[in-house]
């Protein structure tokens, strides 16, 4: 399965971007999805994730209330809205799928990776 992320870019402090995760090979329908982001000089951390229905939603603490994560199903993609940017947002970001009904924060337990997007906020 290869994912593929959408969407990144240029915004600057508080504005908003929308990215997308398909996947080709395969649907991405029965996959919990999550997404991860890698700063400059730092490690890769989960930022959120929804499972396999979009029933359930998990999100890092720095991010909530300003990102959300759904899927459509029939489009079969998983979005990551983020609004209020914060330059600590700057990373790129990655989707990623696991084979569970449950979500997991853990990178090594996910199958499937993207390339990765770059997002970057300005001051």
């Amino acid at each position: 399965v290869l994912l593929v992320e959408s969407g990144g870019g240029l915004v600057q402090s508080g504005g908003s971007l929308s990215l997308s995760c398909t996947a080709s090979g395969r649907t991405l329908n029965n996959f919990c999805v999550g997404w991860f982001r890698q700063p400059p000089g730092r490690d890769r951390e989960f930022v959120g994730g929804i499972n396999w229905n979009g029933g359930y939603t998990r999100y890092t603490n720095s991010v909530k209330g300003r990102f959300t994560i759904s899927r459509d199903n029939i489009k079969d993609t998983v979005y990551l809205q983020m609004n209020s940017l914060k330059p600590e947002d700057t990373a790129v970001y990655y989707c990623a799928a696991r084979r569970k009904t449950y979500l997991s924060s853990k990178a090594d337990e996910y199958d499937y990776w993207g390339q990765g997007t770059q997002v970057t906020v300005s001051s």
